[in-house]
């Protein structure tokens, strides 16, 4: 039941749209409050059943956070501006907290075994995505550097011109990066070629 109300919950979220109506955000306001009070309610049980058990669990802890962020969010969403004032970073805060809710999506790890298993399998690779990144970093540089050296008097020709160029190490990099997606690849290769 929660897991829908996860679920659901980010739908919702993703409704909003610049321009809505009144009616409309008083609607997916409603909603939100509803989708408060179900995981406040479900944090409210566990913590009933675990007793001081219940912050023994970083999941607990997270859920907890969520539930406290949620509420924040109402009260700052109901405070008057004039109240906002007074936190000199009130509305700010208020748009932290409204993204906080975001985090909602979250407790859906917890919940399904297969999303725990994903996020193992990417927490035990990383180590080995850092290093083919630094390697591939260290490829980008050396024809940075390269590019700059043989092709930087080069600066007109049917892709190459003041914003895309081998002039100096930043440009050329930029260049390195553009190349390495395959856009128009040859025809750089074609203006460095006629010079």
């Amino acid at each position: 039941m929660i897991m829908a109300c996860i679920i659901f919950n980010i739908f919702t979220m993703a409704a909003t749209f610049e321009g809505q109506s009144d009616a409309y955000s008083s609607v997916l306001e409603k909603i939100n409050y509803v989708f408060t009070a179900a995981f406040a309610i479900e944090c409210f049980l566990k913590l009933v059943a675990h007793g001081g058990n219940y912050f023994s669990s970083a999941w607990n802890k997270f859920d907890f956070f969520v539930v406290s962020a949620s509420f924040l969010d109402i009260v700052m969403a109901n405070m008057s501006a004039n109240s906002l004032k007074v936190i000199r970073v009130g509305p700010q805060l208020a748009r932290i907290m409204r993204v906080m809710r975001v985090s909602r999506l979250f407790k859906l790890l917890n919940k399904y075994k297969g999303l725990q298993a994903l996020i193992q399998t990417i927490t035990f690779s990383m180590p080995s995505v850092i290093n083919a990144f630094a390697l591939l970093s260290l490829v980008y540089f050396i024809f940075s550097v390269l590019g700059v050296f043989f092709f930087k008097d080069i600066t007109s020709g049917s892709q190459i011109d003041g914003y895309m160029n081998y002039s100096n190490f930043t440009m050329s990099l930029m260049m390195m990066l553009r190349l390495s997606t395959g856009e128009d690849w040859p025809m750089v290769m074609f203006d460095c070629m006629n010079t």
